[in-house]
């Protein structure tokens, strides 16, 4: 027997159906917020992930699935959503187009190389969303309003924003200049992946999960100290107008988020779920100015977030969060012999044209059968042909619930089931 690979998941009958439901509420979300929904090839370059997300991230050094094509080409499986949106941006020269800033949102598989658990798969889904082509603090009180807004609508609760500026260039650059002063005299004590990244990219240290409780981390320097005038004005924007959202945030100078990319604003965003250890975060996001011009792209700003459905159902689930009642179907037409399937086959094709959830059998089951197939479908009604009865053109119609039988014209059908269901 083949299995499935190791970090991967078939989703069918009722989980399937929470992720319908997850689907159309994104969908039906973005929409009303005028984002359109963006689709980018699951591989790309490899190029573009190592330029885009980074040479120093866990991601691009340990966990990209990578592999080289019949044209010789290298290529990856896309690890996350950002790069290739952007890498789509500048490909279609979006940033000519009139309507300003470009709002899209995606919803697919991204895949990484890692150890499978709980929530955390290889291949997995991802939401989220990217604007391009403003610098506008209100952008960004918008774009963590989306998640927050879904996690609301979905029942989750205590729901909070962690907020942190890594300021401007200017800012951050100083800020990495502390860091290395800091942490250099004492690197040998923390793990090697941290003393690797010292002088490529010291901020990723304050990311170490081997290391996080280690005083060295407790207290680096805090990045908001170094922010100058203008980032620390831009900073208490946002926060001016999360307020005015009623969205409950705090500042966390721990926030870095683990790719290089970012500048500004980065958030994550938890909710209160039991038995979720310490990490109740469910999205992360920040913005990224420089990142377009980085792909060879002319300067924008940009900012965005991503989520994990995968974890985000685990996290209703932990919360007996129940998205959906038991699946039902509105008809199931019952037949015995050719005369009265061929009537079925018609039947259950106009009524399903008329927007009716419509079954019929299709494993040679007897009429008793017939019944209990259509009990496991929860079907609100039995459709029941005889051939006695369609040679006057009717049809017996009953009440899977009250029992109560009708015998109605075939034409009357459409107006009965209009008036009941």
């Amino acid at each position: 027997m083949i299995l499935k690979p190791k970090g991967t998941a078939d989703v069918y009958g009722q989980e399937s159906l929470k992720w319908q439901y997850i689907n159309q509420l994104i969908a039906d979300l973005c929409n009303k917020a005028n984002y359109s929904m963006i689709r980018t090839p699951v591989f790309e370059a490899t190029e573009l992930f190592h330029r885009g997300v980074g040479e120093t991230t866990d991601i691009v050094t340990k966990e990209t699935y990578d592999f080289i094509d019949r044209g010789e080409r290298p290529m990856t499986l896309r690890p996350e959503g950002t790069a290739g949106v952007v890498r789509s941006y500048i490909e279609n020269k979006m940033y000519g187009e009139p309507t300003q800033p470009i709002k899209l949102y995606y919803n697919g598989c991204m895949y990484r190389y890692e150890r499978p658990q709980s929530g955390r798969s290889r291949e997995f889904v991802q939401f989220g969303v990217e604007v391009l082509g403003t610098d506008d603090p209100l952008i960004d009180a918008e774009v963590i309003s989306l998640p927050v807004n879904l996690l609301k609508k979905l029942g989750l609760k205590g729901i909070k924003v962690n907020i942190n500026s890594l300021g401007d260039n200017e800012s951050r650059n100083n800020y990495k200049n502390a860091l290395v002063n800091y942490f250099k005299p004492q690197i040998n004590e923390l793990c090697p992946d941290c003393q690797r990244r010292l002088d490529k990219n010291p901020l990723r240290i304050l990311d170490c999960k081997f290391d996080k409780d280690s005083p060295i981390l407790v207290n680096a320097p805090k990045v908001i100290d170094y922010l100058n005038e203008s980032s620390q004005e831009r900073f208490k924007k946002l926060q001016q107008y999360l307020t005015d959202l009623a969205i409950t945030y705090e500042v966390n100078p721990r926030i870095v988020r683990g790719l290089d990319y970012y500048n500004h604003t980065v958030f994550e965003i938890e909710a209160t779920i039991k038995d979720f250890g310490t990490n109740n975060v469910l999205v992360g996001g920040g913005r990224y100015n420089s990142l377009t011009s980085e792909l060879g792209g002319p300067e924008t700003p940009g900012i965005g977030f991503a989520m994990g459905i995968e974890r985000l159902i685990l996290a209703l689930d932990q919360e007996g969060i129940v998205l959906i009642k038991e699946p039902t179907i509105d008809c199931f037409i019952m037949y015995v012999n050719d005369e009265e399937k061929m009537v079925a086959l018609i039947l259950t094709n106009e009524l399903r044209d008329q927007g009716y959830i419509t079954e019929t059998e299709y494993c040679n089951r007897s009429l008793k059968g017939q019944f209990k197939q259509a009990e496991r479908l929860n079907s609100k009604y039995y459709i029941i042909l005889n051939s006695e009865l369609l040679k006057n053109n009717q049809i017996t119609i009953k009440n899977a619930q009250t029992k109560e039988e009708n015998i109605i014209s075939r034409d009357e059908l459409s107006a009965f089931l209009e008036k009941n269901v």
